[in-house]
């Protein structure tokens, strides 16, 4: 059975756990997710207990339907990649603040030129 967002590809900015979660649903669902953490990863990595460093309980619940990369978004290579990834994304989901986003380079504006179809969803 084919599951509702299948085909959906979703590029996840998010961090601890609204966000998180919130895309979790959507891999659940058939989504192609992709969770895009900065160097040193999510913090909620360290919370509870684990049995591999940085691979927390909370962590992994919450990004068990996910793909990763890891991004510096503030040089811009790390930018650019991200623009490049948004020509194929459908969704981008991010929980960074709005005046954060527009400072890396990263306002729906600049987005939406990578790919003016992209759904810019901010939980904040």
């Amino acid at each position: 059975m084919t599951k509702p967002l299948t085909g959906i590809r979703v590029l996840d900015l998010t961090t601890v756990l609204m966000g998180p979660y919130a895309s979790q649903v959507l891999g659940g669902m058939g989504a192609d997710v992709i969770k895009v953490e900065m160097p040193g990863g999510d913090p909620v990595r360290g919370i509870g207990p684990m049995k591999n460093p940085a691979m927390g309980a909370i962590f992994l619940h919450v990004n068990h339907s996910k793909r990763s990369i890891v991004l510096d978004l503030k040089p811009a290579a790390g930018r650019d990649a991200l623009l490049t990834l948004c020509k194929s994304a459908d969704v981008v989901v991010y929980n960074i603040r709005p005046q954060a986003m527009a400072r890396l380079g990263l306002s729906y504006a600049e987005v939406s030129k990578a790919n003016p179809r992209i759904i810019f969803t901010g939980l904040v």
